[in-house]
């Protein structure tokens, strides 16, 4: 595992976006996974009131408490739109859920001077991980790749 993987699980209060008020994205998963693993989870949707009975809030400058880590799982095109407002919040580590090609904005986050993850599952990395994410953990390590 990589300093900035480490970094970033290692922060407690940590942004969210791409929660859904279906419930049926994978960032719906990711905010319930955190939250029920102690993280501080803060949802960001631009319309949705509540998630999983939490409030959410509409942007970064709406959060209650300081976020020290934005995590993605949104559509890059959709992910360039708040990627100023991370940058320019103080946030210093952003995670690009991997499924998607982030690479033009973790090029514009690393020249802002934040500690960026990307191309990687956080469900493998944020303890306890569990179910087929810890089974495919499992075979990263086997294969020489976590």
């Amino acid at each position: 595992m990589n300093d900035s993987v480490k970094n970033f699980v290692a922060s407690k209060n940590i942004a969210i976006f791409g929660v859904s008020p279906s419930g049926k994205k994978f960032g719906n998963a990711v905010y319930k996974t955190l939250r029920t693993n102690g993280y501080k989870v803060m949802a960001v949707h631009p319309t949705a009131e509540t998630i999983e009975g939490d409030k959410v809030f509409t942007g970064i400058s709406t959060l209650p408490n300081k976020a020290e880590a934005a995590f993605i799982c949104l559509k890059p095109d959709k992910a360039e739109s708040i990627m100023d407002d991370i940058i320019n919040s103080g946030i210093k580590k952003v995670w690009f859920q991997q499924g998607a090609d982030f690479s033009r904005l973790v090029e514009k986050a690393k020249t802002a001077g934040l500690d960026v993850v990307s191309g990687k599952c956080i469900m493998m990395y944020a303890e306890p991980v569990a179910g087929v994410h810890a089974f495919h953990r499992w075979l990263w390590k086997l294969f020489g790749k976590y």
